[in-house]
Formats: C-alpha cells, structure tokens, sequence
C-alpha cells in the first residue's frame, strides 16, 4: 500500500502530455537576463537636473529631493531586497563612484516619502492600439513577523499576517497593468472593477480562474466593456440560466461548451490556457521582489508594490522569450 492512497491508481490514469517548447530567441533573451543583474549604474543628464524638488509655491517646507529621487532610492531597495538604512547607503556609494554633488535622501526621509509618493502608473506602450486580454490572479504576501525557522522550531502565539495582492496582466506582453493590495478578507471578485479602472483602452477578453465566477464579475466588465468576453471556469454545479435557450449568457455558452467538449475542450476553445501567464507573472514577483511586505504602514504597503510593478516591467522591456510549440 502505497503511502498516499490516491495514487495507487495513477499508472492506470489518463495523463495530458505535457507541452514542449523551443525559445526561439535565445541569444538575445539570454543577454536581456544577463542584463537584469547588471551593475552598471548612472545618471543621465534629466535626472541629475530633476533630482532636486522644484520651489514650492504654497505654504509649507521646502522638499529637497523630487519623486523622482525617491522613486530611484525605492526602486534599488525594491530590486536588491534592502532595508531604508542600506538603500541610503547604496545611493550614497553610487553618487559618489560617479563623482556627482547630489543630496543623498537619508533613510527616514525614503520612509515618510513612501507614504505619498505618486508611482507612475503602467501605461501602453506608444502606437499600441489593439484590444487586450486581461488576465487576472491574486496571491498572498507576507508581513513583518516572526521569522520561518522560529516558528518551526517553537511555534508562535501570534497567527501570521498577510495581504493579498491582485494583478491584472497583458496577456500579450506579459506586463502588469493592473495591481490592487487589500486584506486577505477581501474577496477575489470584489476587485474586478478597480483592475479594470486602471485598464487604459479597450478590453477584448478577461481571463481568470473559477473564484471569479460571479454575477459582480460578468457585470463589470460589461459595464466597462461591452464587447470583452468573460472567460472563467463556471463551478461545477453551475446550471443554466432560465434563458439559456432563447438568449444565451456567456456563463451559459461556457456550460454548454464544456457538455460538448469537456473542460479540456472548452480551456482551448475559449483561450482559458493563456491565464498560465498570470501565474508566471507571480512566480516571477516572487522570484525577483519576494513574497512579503517590508514597510509597516498600509500606504508605504501600497507604494511598495506600485514600485514593484514599475520594477518588474522595467525588466521586462530589456527582453522576454518568444517560445514555438515543438510537441
């Protein structure tokens, strides 16, 4: 007897092979990733100008340093996993091999501007006009706390903390263009509608996984966007609707595909198997960022994973993989 029972019939299974893919690009994405740990580090000349706030014209202190310096200082802290402390002393290290006079931002400056600082927010890329397919996933990230070996080894009293985060990506780019950060409360569907507020031009599917098979999910997008097909796995007691003979929902097409194709059938018909990359997406935020929070106030939480966002779409734009199916 085996030890995990389900397993005892598993040679007598039926199994999907598993697809095999070519990178067509190698040479070029193999650069691009050797490039992502490049230490080459400079300023150019816009920077250096705007790396001082302009005059304030309104009552109040004067800032010494632009969003842009905390965007850069938040950015290094981001990629290289540093507390505020070191990420001070890492831009001061940088600023000085390059023999600039700039204002080093001390690290309780970088906490107090994190709190307020207005990240860029993605945008599509210039002369890109074409509908996209959202995909959309959600996973958790861990807080400040009792680190992993002591709670292996004594326990803790204190249940771990955490927050979800929520990503819409672009299916054909891989880039994050959405991103919410709420309580591990919050249900996967209730963020469906500001994802899609922050979608800039048109939607021509969204993809996501059986939690957001929801009335609220179908709802808004279409108030947002008419034309965009839901793609979601309906649950499997899922039953028709009352019209589903004579006006068909989408839920409704998705059931009676999968009553004459199967799941399977209906994953490579309705364009279900591209929410893959939105787990990649994941897989790489946690592979690059990690997979928790460092900052202890909600709003520094937020910035930290707008920064994020920017960071790993940055990497992105150095080069990705363009794959050709072999088997």
């Amino acid at each position: 007897m085996p030890v995990v029972p389900f397993k005892l019939n598993q040679d007598r299974r039926h199994h999907i092979p598993r697809q095999k893919r070519k990178v067509t690009n190698w040479p070029a994405y193999e650069a691009s990733l050797r490039q992502r740990g490049s230490l080459t580090v400079w300023l150019s000349d816009d920077a250096i100008a705007a790396w001082a706030a302009e005059p304030r014209t309104t009552r109040g202190g004067q800032s010494w340093y632009s969003p842009l310096a905390i965007l850069t200082a938040l950015t290094l802290r981001a990629v290289f996993r540093l507390a505020y402390r070191q990420a001070e002393g890492l831009i001061g290290s940088i600023i000085g091999l390059l023999g600039l006079a700039l204002r080093v931002p001390d690290h309780t400056t970088l906490s107090r501007r994190a709190a307020t600082l207005a990240v860029p927010r993605p945008t599509a890329v210039a002369g890109d006009v074409r509908p996209i397919h959202l995909l959309v996933d959600s996973t958790g990230l861990k807080l400040c706390g009792v680190g992993e070996w002591l709670v292996e080894k004594h326990g803790t009293k204190r249940r771990r903390a955490w927050r979800k985060l929520h990503l819409g990506v672009d299916a054909e780019t891989g880039r994050i263009v959405a991103s919410a950060l709420t309580s591990k409360e919050v249900d996967d569907g209730a963020q469906v509608g500001p994802l899609l507020d922050q979608v800039t031009g048109l939607l021509s599917s969204f993809i996501a996984d059986g939690a957001y098979d929801q009335d609220g999910v179908y709802a808004g997008v279409a108030d947002r966007h008419p034309d965009a097909a839901v793609i979601v796995p309906p649950r499997i007691a899922a039953a028709l609707s009352a019209t589903a003979e004579t006006a068909p929902t989408q839920r409704d097409q998705h059931l009676q595909c999968i009553a004459g194709k199967g799941r399977a059938g209906w994953q490579k018909t309705s364009g279900y198997t591209r929410r893959a990359k939105a787990e990649a997406a994941i897989g790489r935020w946690k592979q690059v960022i990690g997979d928790g929070l460092r900052s202890r106030m909600e709003k520094r939480r937020a910035t930290e994973v707008d920064v994020a966002v920017h960071v790993l779409n940055r990497m992105l734009e150095l080069g990705r993989p363009s794959y050709v199916r072999i088997a």
